[in-house]
């Protein structure tokens, strides 16, 4: 049987790259540090999400339009996309087991299109408790600082993409919680073995800390921390999040994810709720925290216009009037 592509689908900072160290252990599935491969192969038929310097716009118009004139029109495309792909991904493994493994946490942006492009592939999706995730980013990415607004498509898009997701092709996911696998590692492992009809050796969980990933993109907090399997993150969360305004912010968060995606999660929207009602208040990061969400708000909105004017007709050689984002 040729190698196969697995998809590890999560949000950043759900323990993916725990979860892609055990399953690298087992002979029959390589990988490498986050390829992020298919997101600009992808993007390449979108017209919005990306720019460029030669014209978003444009180029998804005329690569579409070439598609259109093949044999079989986009199938034909897709079906050359796909075999570069699965072509890389053996290089990249040099041919070793039935298994490609590629863990790109902003995979969430294309999951329907991963499902369509790759028919035979296999769909791990790996959730955590959303309050765990929002105080991760912010201890690794945010350096402590409540300045979430940078992350905001992967803390608002990302949930309600991995859950849609997943329901649409339920019959061909296998999914997981952090939580469980921290936890009871055999318990979350086997099923995911049977999933993947791979033969289960417990050893995937004790052996982990021998597989390095050591790339520019991935984890290397996590990695350098913990070298065995611990339930300390588990609970980490509530010594993140104490402040007032932070708790009020995670109050919303919960309610915009909603209780029926919390629940295809594997979480209970009351139950987190109230276990963050319980954390103590502390109010020491409270005068940073009222200012810095409008600080990032109004940087935002700066990034977001000066990409525009990259775009404006005149501002740079390239794109015309015609070609500018609506």
């Amino acid at each position: 049987m040729s190698q196969r592509p697995l998809f590890l689908l999560s949000l950043p900072r759900s323990g993916s790259t725990l979860m892609q160290r055990m399953l690298a252990v087992h002979d029959e599935i390589s990988t490498a540090p986050e390829p992020w491969l298919l997101l600009p192969q992808i993007y390449a038929l979108r017209e919005r999400g990306a720019f460029a310097d030669y014209g978003q716009v444009p180029a998804s118009r005329a690569i579409r339009e070439f598609a259109q004139r093949l044999p079989k029109g986009e199938d034909d495309y897709l079906a050359e996309l796909r075999a570069f792909v699965l072509r890389l991904y053996g290089k990249a493994s040099e041919g070793r087991g039935s298994y490609f493994l590629d863990k790109t946490p902003r995979y969430y942006f294309i999951v329907d299109d991963l499902f369509r492009l790759f028919p035979d592939g296999k769909f791990v999706f790996l959730w955590r408790n959303p309050l765990a995730v929002v105080a991760s980013i912010v201890e690794t990415w945010g350096k402590g600082r409540w300045n979430l607004e940078r992350w905001r498509h992967d803390l608002f898009d990302g949930p309600s993409s991995l859950v849609d997701g997943f329901e649409r092709h339920a019959g061909r996911a296998h999914a997981l919680r952090f939580e469980d696998l921290v936890s009871d590692p055999d318990g979350s492992l086997r099923p995911l073995f049977e999933y993947l009809e791979l033969p289960y050796d417990p050893a995937v969980a004790a052996s982990f800390s021998s597989v390095r990933l050591d790339a520019r993109m991935g984890d290397k907090r996590g990695s350098g921390l913990y070298g065995a399997l611990s339930t300390d993150p588990l609970e980490k969360w509530k010594g993140v999040v104490s402040s007032p305004v932070r708790k009020r912010w995670c109050r919303r968060y919960l309610r915009h994810i909603g209780r029926k995606r919390l629940a295809v999660m594997g979480y209970d929207l009351r139950v987190l709720e109230d276990e963050l009602d319980a954390v103590p208040i502390d109010f020491r990061r409270l005068g940073s925290d009222l200012v810095l969400p409008s600080a990032s708000r109004v940087a935002r909105v700066g990034r977001v216009t000066a990409a525009r004017m990259l775009w404006r007709p005149g501002r740079r050689p390239g794109p015309t009037e015609n070609d500018a984002p609506g």
